[in-house]
């Protein structure tokens, strides 16, 4: 039986797989949720299947986005960045990824990044029900809210569309399309008590 998926991983098998077990699944891990982040910051004018097919790349030259790493990042090790093939060698999304890390570290003292977030949406999941991709927003007024909060505390390259894709990606919104058949298994997890 061939299931129904959400249209837009194509028949990219790579991206099924991303789509399948990991888009839409509530992610509540502090670092897995900085490392998200940064990628859909690096992902901006991109498409997200390029990031996907450099993450364990930037996994690599990003010390496993271990923010207390990161946020001691000086310009030799920015230079190297610069000169490694294997990720988005872009300098103002590099240096974004440093101060993003630090104000990581300041919210993670004060309330812990997962926290944050997820206090955003009191914790649940919100579940949408759009029948089509033209029904998924491209941003909201809550990614927008989220998008201000997290520039003021030093976030870089979190504009309302990157944190609204971002949200999806964890978890944070189901947008998963209701004919899919991950629309009700992320439902379902979003029940979970974490």
């Amino acid at each position: 039986m061939i299931q129904s998926r959400c249209p837009w991983p194509g028949q990219d098998e790579f991206y099924i797989a991303y789509h399948d077990l990991e888009w839409g699944v509530p992610e509540y891990d502090d670092r897995a949720l900085y490392e998200k982040l940064i990628l859909d910051g690096f992902q901006a004018g991109l498409s997200w299947i390029t990031i996907l097919r450099k993450r364990d790349n930037f996994r690599a030259a990003f010390d496993a986005f271990e923010p207390a790493l990161i946020a001691r990042y000086n310009e030799k090790k920015i230079q190297a960045l610069l000169q490694d093939a294997g990720i988005i060698r872009h300098r103002g999304k590099i240096e974004a990824s440093i101060s993003s890390a630090q104000a990581y570290l300041a919210i993670m003292e004060k309330d812990g990044f997962s926290n944050y977030l997820w206090n955003f949406v009191d914790g649940k999941p919100i579940q949408n029900s759009l029948r089509s991709m033209a029904d998924a927003p491209a941003q909201t007024p809550l990614s927008q809210t989220i998008s201000k909060d997290l520039k003021q505390k030093g976030f870089k390259f979190t504009g309302p569309t990157i944190v609204y894709a971002f949200m999806q990606a964890v978890g944070m919104v189901n947008d998963h399309m209701t004919a899919c058949f991950r629309h009700k298994e992320c439902a379902q997890l979003g029940k979970v008590k974490r």
